[in-house]
């Protein structure tokens, strides 16, 4: 097995959560098996989230945690995306990191008609967690977020998106915990 430059994002904004656990589990196991890992905290991250002036003609400089977080996603080859679902859609703090460092030039060409992704040829994996059981997900949320992590946001700039689910994450039957852990070791020891 050849080994890849992975990338962690723990994509919750608080200190401790599921979602930390994840991404630390995947990362572990990822570096257990001599992948080169790379982790980071949406917590830890400090940045203004509004992209503030509306267009891409005048844009804020990034803050140093943007500008990492832009250099590790350069430097892998895989991205994983540890993140909670909330009112169906992302946490603010990490719709603001996307907001502010998915760029032109940077993350998409847009030299073109249609903006060209520059991150074609890599993969990634979201590890999403949510109250809402699958069924509910599917059928009468039409699964929008993922429709938008793997489309517009993920895919848009080249990654080819898998998606691994966990429900009903903040009140999980005994058990559950333990064995979204253990599917999240796998997927680290794959590094799929």
């Amino acid at each position: 097995m050849s080994t890849k430059r992975i990338f962690v994002l723990d994509g919750h904004p608080a200190e401790s959560s599921l979602t930390r656990s994840l991404a630390e589990t995947y990362a572990k196991k990822a570096k257990e098996e001599g992948h080169e890992v790379r982790l980071m905290h949406l917590r830890d991250m400090t940045f203004d989230m509004d992209f503030e002036f509306g267009s891409y003609k005048q844009i804020k400089p990034l803050e140093p945690d943007l500008q990492t977080f832009v250099e590790n996603l350069e430097w892998s080859e895989h991205l994983v995306l540890a993140t909670p679902m909330w009112w169906g859609g992302l946490p603010a703090k990490l719709k603001g990191l996307i907001d502010r460092s998915f760029l032109p030039g940077q993350m998409f060409d847009t030299r073109g008609k249609l903006p060209k992704p520059m991150f074609g040829g890599r993969t990634a994996r979201v590890l999403l967690t949510s109250d809402s059981p699958g069924w509910y997900f599917r059928f009468f949320l039409k699964n929008a977020l993922k429709w938008q992590l793997r489309r517009q946001v993920l895919g848009f700039i080249g990654l080819k998106t898998k998606i691994t689910s966990f429900a009903q994450a903040s009140h999980p039957k005994q058990g559950d915990v333990v064995r979204w852990l253990s599917t999240v070791s796998d997927l680290g020891a794959r590094a799929a």
